[in-house]
């Protein structure tokens, strides 16, 4: 099986390592790997042949070096992939011009612009009856003058998440979290004073710490039918400036309402590949309420596979074996994690810790940063020494539950 296909995955975090660990646990395929710097758990790997590439996620580049290792596997599927989303729109646009050895399983560009942009994401949901936050939709230029329909706290996050990183400044957050009117003034101006053009996000705080979120991962084969479901149960988040919102520490769950609306929402708009929905439980009404889409595996996708549901298997029986296959929905708990045990027991609710122990004692728990078979000493070293600097990390950025 290994010689009928090669991934090439797109990025350099632990979204590409936990999907090279994937496909190469479930075929022994070592897969090719393009970053845009020589860090991050991809270099040294001995499961990744990762190239370093300068403005790697520009469309052109793209483009260069999937036909680059098309032509090098000539004989082979390549499966690409996008572990970021700075790298998916790139990729779509070049759908129509990919080599015919390469699989792409992706919308097309229009479709997925109209996904990832939250304000027109947020009228989807609406017409589906998905639940989201109260939400107001700021305009470039409309001032101060504006109402809002609900009280602080009060979240602001661009609509548009790529073209807003491309204009940094030293306090920028990928979401704010506001007491009052008057901050939330204040960050609207600093955005755009900083060239940001697009919309912005302004919505009801959902109350609750990490613990209430949720997070579900989906994957929908070329026919747009789900065949992957897995909600997790989210009991930490990293909380630094850059960070903000990256899952640390996820149980997997069970629960078929939310699961139920979400697949027939991405059937019904002929969805293909993989996809993820954040959500937060709101305990004032007793409703899951969806954050955003994103058109790609997450970065915590291993927590899927992690739980006996191996993505890559998923990929490659749709779209390289051409198997037919049936919805799955995990029920199972599993504990995935990407912090030191130290760490996820000081910052993670008392509540929980009796099924953390019980899981890790049973052997349903991992890391997908430490993988047997990936046995270079450097790489190991420099995962245990970034391992250990979550300890600072959360010291410096994150209270300890009450």
């Amino acid at each position: 099986m290994e010689n009928r296909f090669v991934p090439l995955l797109l990025g350099a975090d632990i979204n590409v390592y936990s999907m090279a660990r994937a496909f190469h646990e479930a075929y022994g395929v070592k897969t090719v790997a393009y970053g845009m710097f020589p860090s991050g758990p991809c270099q040294g790997s001995d499961i990744i042949d990762y190239r370093v590439c300068p403005n790697n996620d520009a469309p052109d580049v793209v483009l260069s070096n999937v036909k680059k290792v098309a032509q090098e596997f000539a004989d082979r599927k390549v499966i690409v992939l996008g572990c970021g989303d700075n790298y998916l729109t790139s990729i779509a646009c070049n759908l129509p011009a990919f080599p015919e050895n390469v699989v792409a399983p992706y919308v097309s560009l229009e479709q997925m612009e109209g996904l990832i942009h939250k304000e027109r994401f947020y009228e989807l949901c609406d017409r589906y009856g998905i639940d989201h936050p109260a939400t107001y939709v700021y305009h470039k230029g409309e001032g101060h003058a504006f109402k809002l329909p609900f009280s602080g706290p009060y979240v602001v996050k661009p609509a548009e998440s790529a073209t807003y990183w491309d204009h940094p400044f030293p306090t920028q957050k990928k979401a704010y979290v506001l007491n009052t009117r008057e901050e939330v003034d204040a960050v609207i101006d600093e955005i755009y004073q900083n060239g940001y053009e697009d919309s912005l996000i302004i919505q009801d705080f959902i109350p609750g710490d990490d613990s209430f979120m949720r997070v579900v991962t989906n994957y929908s084969d070329r026919s747009g039918k789900v065949r992957l479901m897995c909600l997790g149960h989210v009991l930490l988040e990293e909380h630094t400036r850059h960070g903000i919102g990256n899952h640390a520490v996820i149980i997997t769950e069970h629960e078929p309402e939310l699961c139920e609306k979400l697949r027939a929402f991405l059937e019904d708009i002929q969805f293909t590949g993989f996809s993820n929905f954040d959500v937060k439980y709101d305990r004032r009404d007793g409703k899951y309420k969806v954050f955003e889409i994103n058109c790609r595996q997450g970065r915590s996708n291993y927590y899927v596979t992690g739980a006996g549901h191996n993505l890559a298997k998923y990929l490659v029986e749709d779209r390289i074996e051409g198997k037919p296959g049936s919805l799955t929905v995990t029920k199972n708990r599993h504990l995935w994690r990407v912090v030191p045990k130290g760490v996820a027991f000081r910052y993670i609710p008392e509540q929980y810790h009796d099924e953390m122990r019980a899981l890790m004692k049973a052997g349903a728990a991992v890391n997908p940063l430490y993988y047997k078979a990936d046995r270079n000493l450097l790489h190991k070293l420099r995962i245990l020494k970034d391992q250990w600097r979550y300890y600072q990390r959360y010291a410096s950025s994150t209270p300890k539950p009450c």
